[in-house]
């Protein structure tokens, strides 16, 4: 497998597309725009894509999402899907780069909010551009197709507004030519290059949680003649933590309220109160009881104070499950790109990603991506001497080191290669 004369020419041509890549990278960081409203950024990659005059670019999916294809020069029947994500979240940014975004969206609902790519999608997006050069330099060496999917609301859009992965499959964006496999990579707290995969579920299935209770408004100073709601807000808050004690899980679950609004002023009470977070489950099975739960909890608070509740689930993701057999024939490409001892087999984590919905449908692979100035020892993670340590995704100081890029990018194109030639598909397939 090494021996074959285009690794050499996809990792060359990804190297020399380091400088591009960083280009495009900086100037989407210091351009974040929030889920569903990235019109800027797709605006760029459909220009990009467009350059390299592509078989097909597909534009406006699921708002802002952006498909190209490139359909090799050799007859095939396998269609690779590499996918990326482009939004930011609502975050001030202190990562200290000279890149820093100062953005801020005034017209966001909820909002106004600070916008920052303190998620890494800024470089999913640039590696995936950088990979659509090198595949494109070496069409006519490639059996099949090849789908480079740009996809908008990763992190969510607003609620009630369709968008993300789900709505990208409504739409039939990966419908014509459906892909035999998918593939991508989520950049985060590891050392730069280092890939840790799961064997399983990779990241949690993940559901929003909307508690709306009502009570009656009243004038601050005669409390007793209306029913505040806030007091029960406050009891469900303090007893999501309760739940970790009387739900029967054997695997990490999480509940997080992350978002409150009333209606009230600082003299009076209001008439209604919302609660906005997430539950995540690295096993799905644990979720339903984790949502009955819930509501039996707020049900029970609320008529203790003489209110009423509602709690519901708006958003559902699935867990991303990388099935073994897609593993094991994977593994031998990814050393290939990162080195034998540099694929890491790692626990699942609580973090969700909706690429859940292509993987799961299609079959392939996502795995994490190191990016920081750490490395790692028998203690765990430490910081390299000089650098600036382990600073997790969503953190306000969440940086990346620019030299993954040529790395994602070789990824990205290795792995598509080895799909289209048939190095990479499970024996059961």
């Amino acid at each position: 497998m090494g021996d074959d004369p285009i690794y050499a020419r996809i990792d060359a041509l990804a190297e020399a597309l380091g400088e591009p890549m960083t280009a495009w990278r900086h100037d989407m960081h210091r351009h974040p725009e929030l889920s569903n409203r990235e019109a800027r950024t797709a605006r760029k990659i459909t220009e990009h894509l467009r350059s390299l005059n592509l078989d097909e670019v597909r534009t406006g999916i699921a708002g802002h999402g952006v498909v190209g294809v490139l359909r090799g020069g050799l007859p095939g029947d396998r269609v690779m899907a590499l996918r990326a994500d482009f939004d930011a979240l609502p975050v001030k940014e202190t990562s200290g780069v000279d890149f820093a975004s100062t953005v801020v969206d005034e017209d966001y609902p909820g909002g106004p909010f600070p916008v920052a790519h303190a998620c890494g999608h800024d470089c999913h997006t640039a590696m995936l551009m950088g990979a659509a050069s090198v595949l494109t330099q070496l069409k006519a060496e490639l059996p099949g197709t090849v789908l480079f999917v740009f996809q908008p609301a990763e992190e969510g859009p607003p609620l009630g507004e369709p968008g993300g992965a789900a709505q990208m499959e409504a739409e039939g964006a990966l419908a014509d030519p459906e892909p035999t496999m998918v593939y991508g990579h989520h950049v985060g707290p590891l050392p730069v290059g280092v890939i840790g995969y799961k064997v399983g579920n990779q990241y949690a299935a993940s559901c929003t949680v909307r508690i709306v209770i009502h009570g009656k408004q009243v004038h601050g100073s005669t409390p007793w003649e209306g029913i505040d709601p806030l007091p029960v807000a406050a009891e469900v808050i303090t007893g999501c933590g309760q739940l970790y004690r009387q739900f029967p899980a054997s695997d990490p679950f999480t509940v997080t309220i992350g978002h409150v609004e009333d209606v009230g002023r600082f003299n009076i009470i209001g008439a209604q109160a919302t609660l906005l977070g997430t539950i995540r489950a690295t096993v799905e099975k644990d979720m339903a009881g984790l949502q009955d739960a819930m509501r039996r909890m707020v049900a029970g608070y609320a008529q203790a104070h003489g209110a009423a509740a509602e709690v519901d689930f708006p958003v559902e993701i699935p867990a991303v499950h990388n099935e073994p057999a897609w593993v094991e024939a994977a593994l031998p490409t990814l050393r290939r790109v990162v080195g034998e001892d540099r694929a890491i087999a790692m626990e699942p984590g609580l973090g969700y990603d909706d690429v859940s919905v292509f993987v799961n449908k299609y079959g392939g692979l996502y795995v994490g991506l190191g990016c920081q100035e750490v490395e790692l020892t028998p203690e765990g993670i430490v910081p390299v001497e000089g650098g600036r340590g382990m600073v997790f995704n969503h953190n306000p100081a969440f940086y990346a080191d620019d030299a993954v890029l040529p790395i994602g990018a070789r990824l990205h194109a290795t792995v598509a290669v080895d799909h289209l030639t048939g190095r990479i598909q499970p024996a059961s397939t």
